[in-house]
């Protein structure tokens, strides 16, 4: 086999490098720049996992290859990354990073380069049955990546490798430590690239920039101010800075609403309240990685966060879109994040949340 590895200059890409390298396929390694940062201290430190990359490759005696697709991420990513947090929703980057950008701008390059397949570090696994790719969840339910995978579509995971798909973390570590890589025990990337360790609000305001306005009760009452309405998701709780107040119960205060138009944030205390809560989602711009819509009504799991338990739920088809019904009521649902959908083990798609049937403020 013929591929080319994406190596980000972390753990995981590395050792996903090692094991092709050790089952005798012909590889090379390639450092994929996404974002251009003229921020002295920006997180995102491109320069440095150049480097480790390139040691990898130095280390297998494979070749290294480097392609700079900051204009394409800023083009199918970044730009709707701004125009859904402009709309008051929240946006999952990494979804269309790797439908745009890993597995489209990246599979392109990797066949100029005359290979057949793409590798990367990413924890999932795929399988062909009755003439059709499927995209399985990892072995280590804890790093599982399909939920940032459920957009790729049959020409995409017939071309990707996961060679980590059967492992556990621990094991890559001591495998890339085995090997002398240097990055054995590099850090784990967290968040966004783009933004990476830096304040969120300090880096989105560069972009979108926002006037401070009114914290409020879904009961009218103003509590405080806040720093600008598309900086706050639902169901967040740090950075309110509501103290005590005489009257109330006490525990903590959430987001549970945002009116953009009006730049009010509303917030209200508990966990559980009931502005949080809700049983039903609708869902559009649905994919299915099958390529072919499956018949509904269908009772399947779904996951509307990250690393979330999947839970059962049915779904049925609704005006531009669909409808999904869980068996029990979730909590912070928020419009602009992926649900996806699983049977078993197996990634079946996923779509973007227009909006729930929690409680509507009405002011």
């Amino acid at each position: 086999m013929r591929a080319v590895v994406g190596l980000s200059g972390g753990v995981d890409s590395a050792v996903a490098a090692l094991l092709l390298k050790r089952n005798g396929d012909d590889i090379a390694g390639m450092f994929m720049q996404n974002w251009e940062d003229d921020e002295p201290d920006s997180a995102c430190r491109a320069d440095e996992d150049r480097k480790d990359a390139l040691a990898v490759c130095a280390k297998l005696g494979i070749p290294f290859h480097a392609r700079d697709f900051a204009s394409e991420y800023r083009e199918r990513v970044f730009a709707h990354f701004l125009s859904e947090y402009r709309s008051g929703r929240t946006p999952n980057p990494d979804v269309l990073c790797n439908r745009e950008i890993k597995f489209r701008t990246f599979l392109d390059a990797a066949r100029e380069l005359g290979a057949e397949k793409i590798a990367t570090g990413h924890y999932a696994r795929t399988t062909h049955e009755d003439g059709r790719y499927k995209l399985l969840r990892a072995l280590d339910i804890e790093k599982d990546q399909t939920y940032f995978l459920h957009a790729l579509d049959q020409e995409q995971l017939g071309a990707a490798v996961f060679p980590l798909g059967g492992l556990r973390k621990p094991q890559v570590r001591a495998l890339a430590r085995e090997a002398g890589f240097a990055v054995h025990d590099k850090k784990d990337s967290t968040g966004i690239c783009f933004i990476g360790e830096r304040d969120f609000r300090a880096f989105l305001s560069k972009y979108l920039p926002a006037q401070p306005g009114e914290l409020r009760t879904p009961e009218g009452e103003v509590l405080g101010e806040h720093h600008g309405a598309m900086f706050y998701t639902l169901g967040q709780r740090a950075g309110l800075r509501i103290g005590g107040r005489a009257g109330s119960a006490g525990g903590p205060w959430y987001v549970v609403g945002k009116d953009i138009g009006m730049n009010v944030v509303y917030v209200a205390q508990g966990t559980q309240n009931r502005w949080l809560m809700s049983q039903n989602l609708r869902a559009q711009k649905v994919h299915w990685i099958a390529g072919v819509k499956p018949s509904l009504p269908l009772r399947c799991e779904a996951m509307v966060r990250y690393r979330q338990t999947p839970q059962t739920c049915e779904i049925e088809w609704a005006d531009k879109g669909i409808n999904v019904r869980f068996d029990e009521v979730q909590r912070a649902v928020a419009p602009g994040q992926s649900v996806v959908f699983y049977a078993g083990d197996e990634c079946l798609g996923g779509g973007v949340i227009a909006s729930t049937d929690a409680p509507e403020i009405t002011p």
